[in-house]
């Protein structure tokens, strides 16, 4: 306990002990110890028979003073790191060589922790002493810590292994949560909402102003991404970089490369959606990347490939050409079109591009030099797009016409030539056809749903069975609720789609019973018993699937003994607004 005080020519326990085992009067020599070891005050002497009087014990004296001298003294440390004197440093530096040799005496051990922590620059030899004893290093602060880190990657990259490990659980866990709410899901949170998690704020932390661990941080973000394809660790590496933003910490947001087009990327997210003025500046980083710099593409890739940030540009995407319908323009025509299909393209490309470390836009974004298949994309694609939306709103204007003025035109059944084979072999084209599903699932079109279902079974890396499309398909699927009583729509969403892959893919079998879970009530009573069934746990299956099961069966037996209530619709603030076309003689003006 009292290891260092020999070195300080300060007598300790042991000296104490020596005297007492070679004295001849005890009391003397006990007297003697306290003489020369006490409060060195020849006033004080006097005064201390007083206490005795009163009761209180030597013992409570001297660390009642040694408490209010120690607080003091770090006191004392803080105003002389903080003032302006220029041997500041020097001082502190010879107050750590006195007080170092105490710095595992429990009393003593706060002062040299507030010596180090004001150190700009602690003494190699010490840093190698605190980290070499893991009690020493678990109490020092973390200024100090930053100094150990920066030169030893390895222990920087244990202490943020568990913290990025916390992130993913956390983010994977919002995508399985059991309240299905197309006001309240994955991507509700606003962007400065989500940088106060406790991860963000904690790597924040241990980053401080220090450039090489932030660094350090974003090359364990591209070898985790590398080594997973986890996309919610390109999130982070945002997240981590507008929070510095927000907090102001030039030292590092002045060499991000990525800056800039992140930031002006976080207002649109915070929108969600990409207007003309941001358009033109996006555009503007992206056409400044100098040769000689291309790797900063490897980092914007990885921006953009934040789901966050996809979300954006293909709801931006989806608005757009639902703009471009009602200006009888084609695609190839929209600037601003080819622009978020270029930043589509480039955030899907981000993994073969960091993974291969050849730093190119794919060339479905440079203008002018399309390759035949990606020419299709802007040629073929978006105009069988269009075309699939004018029949959506050519159905809902006739539905809402007088009877007496009504066709007998029916739904199309069949979706364009070849729209199956995009969303099978082009990643842009598939990510926007999953989300002209959700589109038209807000829109409560369960024709449309219908008829896009099938196509969804076979698609671009098996993309819509991944749990962000998943978590947001069953969310807007509660806004069809009543749809569920018919065996027609049933057979249409489970058998068509979610039940053709859940048996070999545990997060699909989730997303079922996660849907059941919330919708039971609706769903055709015979349909349920078939499901109930069907998506009943083998022994193999996870925990997760399990509990949802249970609570499945546990509904479903208090249901029987009460009857269901009616659920209300919620109010929706749509992510598409709805645009107007322009009257003309054969073309009434409705909402798509």
């Amino acid at each position: 306990m009292f290891a260092g005080l020999p070195e300080l020519g300060i007598s300790n326990g042991e000296d104490l002990k020596e005297t007492l085992t070679n004295c001849t009067e005890p009391l003397k020599a006990i007297d003697q110890f306290q003489t020369e070891n006490g409060i060195l005050l020849p006033t004080l002497q006097s005064a201390l028979p007083f206490l005795d009087l009163h009761g209180t014990p030597r013992l409570e004296f001297h660390q009642s003073v040694f408490d209010e001298l120690r607080d003091k003294l770090m006191e004392r440390v803080a105003t002389i790191a903080e003032g302006k004197d220029e041997d500041r440093y020097g001082k502190l530096k010879e107050l750590l060589e006195k007080s170092f040799p105490l710095a595992k005496m429990p009393s003593i051990q706060p002062v040299v922790m507030q010596v180090l922590k004001h150190l700009p620059k602690v003494p190699e030899k010490k840093l190698k002493l605190v980290m070499a004893d893991k009690e020493l290093y678990k109490v020092c602060a973390v200024e100090v810590k930053r100094q150990i880190w920066q030169e030893n990657q390895a222990l920087f990259g244990d202490e943020v292994s568990p913290l990025l490990k916390q992130y993913i659980v956390a983010k994977e866990a919002a995508l399985f949560s059991r309240d299905l709410s197309i006001l309240h899901n994955f991507f509700s949170p606003s962007p400065k909402a989500r940088r106060q998690g406790e991860v963000v704020l904690k790597l924040i932390q241990m980053i401080g102003k220090n450039v090489k661990l932030y660094d350090m941080v974003l090359q364990f973000l591209r070898t985790l991404f590398l080594r997973t394809r986890n996309v919610h660790y390109c999130t982070l590496r945002a997240e981590l970089l507008m929070s510095l933003h927000d907090l102001d910490i030039s030292e590092i947001c002045s060499v991000d490369s990525c800056h800039k087009f992140t930031w002006c990327l976080d207002a649109c997210i915070r929108e969600k959606f990409v207007d003309a003025k941001r358009a033109r500046e996006l555009q503007g980083f992206l056409d400044g990347v100098k040769k000689g710099q291309e790797e900063v593409l490897g980092d914007l890739s990885m921006i953009l490939c934040d789901p966050f940030a996809s979300n954006t540009l293909v709801l931006s995407t989806v608005r757009n050409l639902q703009e471009l319908l009602s200006q009888d323009a084609l695609p190839r025509d929209s600037p601003d079109l080819m622009l978020l299909l270029r930043m589509l393209s480039l955030g899907q490309c981000a993994w073969d591009m960091i993974d291969s470390q050849v730093f190119k836009e794919p060339r479905l974004v440079c203008s002018h030099s399309f390759s035949i298949s990606e020419l299709e994309v802007v040629t073929r694609f978006l105009p069988a797009m269009l075309s699939v939306l004018v029949d959506d709103y050519t159905f809902t204007v006739e539905q809402k016409l007088p009877s007496e003025e009504k066709t007998s035109l029916s739904y199309p059944t069949a979706l364009p030539d070849n729209f199956n084979k995009y969303l099978q072999e082009n990643k842009v084209a598939c990510e926007m056809g999953l989300y002209y599903a959700l589109h038209i699932a807000k829109q409560r079109n369960k024709n449309a749903l219908q008829r896009l279902l099938p196509a969804l079974v076979e698609t671009y890396n098996d993309m819509a069975f991944g749990d962000i499309f998943l978590h947001l398909l069953t969310a807007h699927l509660t806004l069809l609720s009543d749809e569920f009583g018919t065996k027609e729509f049933c057979s249409a969403v489970f058998d068509g789609f979610l039940l053709t892959s859940f048996s070999s893919k545990e997060n699909v079998h989730r997303h079922n019973l996660r849907l059941l879970l919330h919708l039971h009530q609706k769903v055709l009573p015979s349909c349920v018993e078939t499901l109930v069934k069907t998506l009943e746990p083998s022994k193999q299956s996870c925990d997760q699937v399990k509990e949802l099961y249970a609570k499945l069966t546990e509904k479903l037996e208090a249901q029987k003994k009460s009857p269901p209530q009616a659920d209300e619709a919620p109010s929706l603030d749509l992510g598409l607004h709805p645009v107007k076309v322009p009257t003309t003689a054969s073309t009434p003006t409705t909402s798509l």
